[in-house]
């Protein structure tokens, strides 16, 4: 059987668009999911929505299933004494549980072509973090649940700039230490 030229050029086609495909959710996706975050010492054990009882080690962070609107969590130490009880509102696709109530910081990054960075920066104010100004003004954050961010905890920022025709930017949560080192890594004034 013979194929005319059109046929082959569709099913070619048709292949590129697949490998396409194959290759962004591979690699390029954004997963959209929920952590549970614990960067002290302590143990901790934890219900959410009276399902079953999880348990995060210190520095651990575990991902959890949430669903959008109402949630409850029961949080508990390591000798198993309920430590709180209390609701929170999930409104997005992904979000950060700070069941210790320790110090994060949500930063913003600018991106695009021809972008002046440290005029941007200098323009926002600055943040006293242990005494020291920090600009850019990042946002603590050290309440029970947040997803006023794009990219989680274990997620890096984006090395590619994906769009050249404006600027944009995207905010990050870090842990109050992993921000400091980020900052003296990144900020070279």
């Amino acid at each position: 059987m013979k194929m005319s030229a059109s046929t082959k050029g569709l099913i070619i086609s048709v292949i590129a668009v697949l490998f396409a495909f194959g290759i962004y959710f591979l690699f390029l996706a954004k997963r959209n999911y929920f952590l549970v975050d614990n960067p002290t010492n302590d143990t901790f054990y934890f219900k959410i929505n009276n399902e079953a009882e999880n348990i995060i080690a210190p520095g651990q962070k575990l991902q959890v299933d949430l669903s959008k609107g109402k949630n409850q969590i029961k949080v508990f130490d390591g000798q198993k004494k309920m430590l709180y009880d209390s609701g929170f509102v999930v409104n997005k696709d992904r979000g950060l549980l700070n069941i210790a109530h320790q110090d994060y910081y949500i930063n913003e990054q600018f991106y695009g072509y021809g972008l002046n960075k440290d005029s941007l920066i200098a323009a926002r104010g600055a943040t006293i973090i242990d005494g020291k100004n920090y600009l850019n003004e990042p946002k603590l954050f050290n309440k029970l649940y947040t997803d006023d961010f794009y990219f989680n905890i274990d997620e890096d920022y984006d090395k590619v700039v994906k769009n050249v025709q404006k600027i944009e930017s995207r905010t990050k949560i870090f842990r109050k230490q992993d921000f400091l080192n980020y900052y003296k890594e990144y900020y070279q004034f």
